[in-house]
Parts: structure tokens; sequence; C-alpha cells
């Protein structure tokens, strides 16, 4: 509701200003609406020296009952026709206010006075361009900046550890075993063997 009430008020501001600038030409200036003179500046001549736009206005000042306007059409405009025309005015001070754009026609009612250039045409500007509202603040981004790019050199290599290799014990029973000496029997057998040897060779040697 507030936003309607808003832009009901910008409309009516707007209108008010456009309003405020538009002009207000009196045709032919003090001498009013009439047949000109023949050293006076023709009414074209004085509309091409105007710049007119929407919302604008012609003031046409003549006697009433004596002389009287009217809008025409171009070819009506072209040959003073006075028997065809779009409005027609008789009240000695019309106020004709330009509601679009183009070019408009207007000749005297009294076709002698047509004749004798009592005759207008202005060509009306584009609408005012209205002076448009401030742009709306832009939404503050809540995004956060983007992570800085990650470096490229490759990652250091993780130091190196000395390992320390430690001899297993020897399996439990299984330790290496020293033998035995020999005992006084075997060396006795030994003693014995060898002296049996000694006698057999000295008694083949003998005989």
């Amino acid at each position: 509701m507030a936003n309607l009430h808003a832009s009901v008020f910008f409309c009516l501001a707007l209108s008010m200003m456009a309003m405020a600038s538009a002009k207000q030409f009196m045709v032919g200036r003090s001498m009013g609406w009439t047949v000109p003179g023949p050293n006076a500046m023709s009414y074209n001549q004085w509309a091409e020296s105007n710049r007119f736009q929407i919302g604008d206005s012609l003031l046409f000042v003549y006697p009433p009952g004596q002389d009287s306007l009217l809008q025409v059409e171009k070819e009506s405009y072209d040959t003073c026709n006075t028997t065809t025309y779009i409005q027609r005015f008789d009240d000695g001070n019309t106020v004709f206010t330009f509601n679009q754009s183009g070019a408009f026609y207007f000749i005297s009612g009294n076709e002698a006075n047509c004749m004798k250039n009592e005759s207008l045409v202005v060509v009306v500007l584009a609408e005012r361009r209205q002076p448009s509202p401030p742009p709306s603040p832009s939404p503050v981004s809540s995004s956060s900046p983007p992570p800085s790019p990650a470096s490229s050199s490759p990652p250091s290599p993780p130091p190196l550890t000395s390992t320390e290799v430690t001899p297993s014990p020897a399996p439990t029973g299984e330790e290496t075993r020293t033998p035995p000496p020999p005992n006084g029997a075997s060396l006795k057998v030994v003693g014995f063997m060898g002296s049996v040897g000694a006698f057999l060779g000295w008694v083949l040697f003998v005989f």
C-alpha cells in the first residue's frame, strides 16, 4: 500500500513539473491573430524560430465576430478550405494546448484572411524527458574473497630416519654345542690298537 501511495505521489510530482515547465506562446505577439502586414514576419517564420513541445500552448487573440480560428488538416490548410475543419473557435481569446507531437495546422475562419497568409503550421517535438528517479543502492555482497592460489612448488620430502637393525636372538634350545672331549677309555683303545699294529709289523719283518 505504501508503494502505491509513493507511485501516485511521484506521478503527480512529475505532472506538476511538466506543467510548470510548459510555455504559452502568443501568436502574432502584440498584433494578435490577424492578417499580417506587408513587412511583418509571417506566422510560419515565427513558428520556425520557436521550439514547441507537448504541454505548451498557443494564445490566439482576435476580435470576436470579425474573425475566428480553425484547426484543419493539411489539405484544407493548403487550399484555405474553411468548410472542413477539426475544431472551430470564435471566442476571441483562444488557448490551444498541444497534447501530442506532430504538425498542427491553423487557418482563419475568414477565407479571404486565409488567402492573405493568416495561417499557421506548428510542429511539436516529442515528449519531454522526465527526470528519472535515482537508482537504488546495490546490495552489499556478502561473499567472501576467493582463497589465494596454492603454491605450485612441490612439497619437501620427509626427513630420512636411520633404521637400526637389531639382530634377532638365537632360538631357545638351539645353541651351538661344543663336542665333549674324548674320555679315557677311548684313548686306551686307541693305544692298544696301536701296540697291536706295531707288534704285527715286527713279526712280519722278522719272519
